[in-house]
């Protein structure tokens, strides 16, 4: 089988190319207005995130606690490692009669380069209603695994997408 060689499509004025991200990943703060919907309801509301950025990956939004609507978070036994940030814990996230087991991960120790985002939280987009950055409805990185939020201002290809590298 060939290897495939991705082919960065190249940013046009006012967007960054994933292949520009750094790797290992870096954070950096959002002053992005951050808005999560999940049956019929805000959960998010935030313009106080921490986003990071990594070679092939739409940025992961990190939320702080105090900007989530938390009684609709429950954390779960589902933990996963991260080479660069350490152990993820999972939450449930249920609204009404809606319920999604694994819909948001957060790090509760993170390695010390990453120790910013302890307790914030990221949201797997394809798991909720909608999510929103400006207010501009964000797209799933490709994956079940990947937690990518692809907007307007954000080209690839990206890392998960059907025919890419198998990952």
């Amino acid at each position: 089988m060939p290897m495939f060689s991705p082919q960065p499509i190249k940013p046009l004025p006012g967007q960054e190319s994933v292949w520009d991200y750094p790797r290992p990943p870096k954070v950096e703060a959002s002053p992005k207005r951050i808005q999560i919907w999940f049956n019929e309801i805000m959960i998010v509301d935030s313009q106080q995130t921490q986003r990071v950025l990594e070679t092939s990956h739409p940025p992961a939004y990190y939320i702080p606690p105090a900007d989530i609507a938390m009684q609709y978070l429950s954390p779960i036994s589902q933990q996963s490692y991260c080479e660069w940030k350490g152990m993820a814990h999972y939450y449930r996230i249920q609204v009404g009669n809606k319920r999604v087991e694994q819909a948001a991960w957060y790090y509760p120790e993170p390695n010390a380069y990453f120790a910013v985002l302890k307790d914030y939280v990221a949201f797997y987009p394809s798991r909720m209603d909608a999510c929103l950055v400006d207010g501009e409805k964000v797209t799933a990185q490709p994956g079940d695994f990947y937690g990518g939020w692809i907007t307007a201002d954000i080209v690839g290809p990206f890392k998960g997408a059907s025919g890419t590298w198998g990952w």
